[in-house]
């Protein structure tokens, strides 16, 4: 780490500005903002072009006092922040964290003291707010937030309008123009905004620690205001967060860039939470086999599937043959997966946890666990050493729906007991991920998605929606979507079901998300014998879910994707379209020098009708080649890129 500070006393009430290495980013911040002249406020500029200005930054406290208004800023320092850092998974292997760093001190009238840290990065700008330890402001009940974000026009978005703050983040994303988030409306984050076409940012948060999860809603009278709103604590005191000084809050962060698919590429995040609190040696992540989504179907077995060891021995198996890591024994294991008041460390009949591990570890397969959060909350101190002692390597937790202080809190006590007994954890019924996964890498995935689960009840899991994904909820870190279905279907033909569900969109299409969607945990939804003899199977037993580097080539949010990912000496490369069929050029520039061999996974020329049709083919490629990516309607196109052995004969690509 390279840091370099100077500290500077501030006789006059100059705004600041903290500007991004590249150049490109500045943000400003001044006390003599806002309407009334003396409010807290910030404005950023990209490439000349506003994100956003004069908008309102402070918290508001129970008392009623606002620390915004009137604060006197006394002194600034200033730092460079220049460290590269890895973790056992991720979109990159090696991660750089470079950013200029702005401390500005501030009092107000009543000898009140706030910190501010402003961060620009060449990916976007983050700030935060610090209590220092103090007299004047001990107890610290806060209500909400006066943090804005005001954008300079009525632009484009994409967002999750939500009814409630008790939520899975699991429903349709919403395209709009910014005028149509009101006061009434509450947005999740991550909310993409396209400030021009050259323009576009991401309004989000990292570290959350301690503290009430953010949303956005609009500000009364001003079309493209927003204003942050916190979860309220459970306790229904109208406060959001109950804390004391010193105390410094989760970082408000807008990624930045010049089109949506270097978002994609951006560590902004990580580079925002503290570094690795664990050993990580023992952290392995792998793709699973899954016995829920697809029914516990058990075809030509003999025996009917059900929640038995008979069953996940079955699907251990396939893992087995696959080459997968893990077996996921989800919900009914215990008992009634509903009811929070069970008991974890006991099993049904019909199941020996024990034996399936012995069982699965002979096949150099590991178990993962489903489990109720009421009951984990409970229980963890017990069940978590005793799933290390029969060999469990990991958690699913599920239910929470919820991002209040209380429940960020317990999700990172989970993490951190699931840690001391080398278990790995998936939330479910989750909020969006803020990056805590640097400080604990053990939490190596969650949902916080409507995922590939709701085709066994809705229409509503479509190839817009996955075209949107990559650029909003994916945006803030892996995401346990559980693709790979491989009943598939065109619009017309499909059908809910609860067994053996069908999936929208071509073949291709699920084997491309496997590239597309980012999850160092990445379910084979399907059950064994839907997989067994299928074009695509080869694919799914070769695609990594850890990545050493990763590039998106092509990008129209909500309409296609391209996304090109780098394991050890291969690339993978993945792309996907809504319902409108696609002809896309992807320069192979990415690839660096040498010849490559493509395996190439492509739509069929009657995927219209037969959404399972899937053309294979072998070419010779280089960096300085442009593949052509057909895809038909819900299309999808996945390629294997590996290098070629020495005198190689295979045709080069056209």
């Amino acid at each position: 780490m390279i840091i370099l500070a100077l500290f500077i006393s501030c006789g006059t009430q100059k705004p600041v500005s903290v500007t991004s290495p590249n150049g490109r980013i500045t943000v400003t911040v001044t006390t003599k903002g806002g309407e009334t002249g003396a409010k807290l406020s910030y404005s950023v500029l990209f490439d000349g072009q506003a994100i956003v200005t004069d908008s309102p930054m402070g918290v508001s406290l129970k008392d009623g006092l606002t620390l915004s208004e009137s604060m006197k800023l006394e002194s600034t320092s200033n730092v460079t922040i220049n460290e590269t850092y890895t973790m056992p998974y991720g979109k990159t292997a090696e991660i750089r964290n470079n950013c200029n760093e702005t401390f500005l001190f501030l009092i107000d009238s009543g000898n009140r003291r706030m910190e501010m840290t402003v961060r620009a990065y060449d990916d976007g700008i983050a700030f935060r707010y610090v209590f220092p330890q103090q007299d004047a402001l001990s107890a610290l009940d806060i209500t909400g937030e006066v943090t804005s974000f005001n954008f300079t026009g009525d632009h484009d978005y994409w967002g999750l309008h939500l009814n409630s703050f008790t939520t899975s983040y699991e429903t349709d994303y919403t395209m709009a123009t910014l005028k149509n988030i009101t006061p009434d409306e509450l947005v999740a984050l991550p909310l993409l905004v396209k400030v021009s076409d050259t323009a576009w940012t991401a309004v989000t948060e990292a570290n959350l620690t301690d503290y009430a999860g953010m949303y956005l809603t609009g500000a009364a009278g001003k079309s493209g205001a927003l204003t942050a709103v916190l979860s309220p604590h459970p306790d229904s005191s109208g406060v959001a967060v109950h804390t004391r000084a010193p105390r410094t809050t989760p970082w408000r962060v807008l990624m930045i860039a010049d089109n949506p698919g270097r978002l994609v590429e951006s560590n902004i995040l990580l580079n925002l939470n503290d570094p690795c609190a664990i050993d990580t040696s023992w952290i392995k992540p792998g793709k699973t086999a899954w016995d829920w989504w697809s029914g516990q179907v058990v075809k030509g077995a003999g025996f009917t599937g059900k929640m038995d060891d008979r069953t996940m021995k079955h699907y251990i198996d396939f893992a087995a043959e696959m080459g997968l890591e893990y077996m996921l024994v989800d919900a009914g294991w215990y008992g009634d997966h509903a009811d929070g008041k069970e008991d974890i460390t006991t099993m049904i009949p019909e199941i020996d946890v024990p034996g399936l591990v012995k069982y699965a570890n002979g096949k150099n397969v590991d178990i993962i666990l489903w489990i109720n959060w009421r009951s984990t909350d409970r229980q963890m101190n017990e069940a978590f050493p005793l799933y290390q002692s029969w060999g469990v390597k990991g958690v699913k937790v599920d239910y929470m729906n919820r991002d209040d202080q209380e429940m960020v809190n317990f999700y990172h006590r989970t993490v951190k007991k699931a840690a001391e007994h080398k278990l790995v954890v998936d939330f479910h019924g989750a909020y969006k991920p803020t990056g805590f996964r640097r400080t604990y890498p053990n939490l190596i995935t969650r949902e916080g998605v409507m995922g590939l689960e709701y085709v066994k009840w809705s229409d509503r899991i479509t190839p817009d929606h996955d075209c949107i994904l990559p650029f909003t909820r994916m945006l803030a870190g892996p995401m346990d979507y559980t693709p790979g279905g491989f009943s598939n279907t065109p619009k017309d033909q499909f059908r809910h079901q609860n067994k053996e569900p069908m999936t929208m969109g071509t073949r291709c299409h699920q084997l491309a998300l496997y590239v597309i969607f980012e999850s160092p945990l990445q379910m084979l939804v399907d059950y064994p014998e839907n997989y067994r003899g299928k074009t695509g199977i080869e694919f799914l037993r070769r695609v990594p879910v850890t990545w050493d580097d990763t590039k998106v080539p092509e990008a129209a949010v909500g309409n296609y994707v391209t996304i090109a990912r780098k394991h050890r000496d291969e690339w993978y490369m993945g792309s996907i379209c809504d319902w409108t069929p696609r002809e896309l050029d992807i320069p192979l520039s990415f690839l660096g020098g040498g010849d490559y061999v493509a395996e190439i996974y492509a739509d069929g020329g009657d995927t219209a009708v037969n959404a399972e049709s899937v053309v294979t083919s072998t070419v010779l490629v280089s960096a300085s080649d442009t593949m052509k990516v057909k895809m038909g309607p819900g299309g999808g196109h996945a390629v294997r890129f590996f290098p070629a052995p020495a005198n190689s004969n295979l045709p080069r690509i056209k």
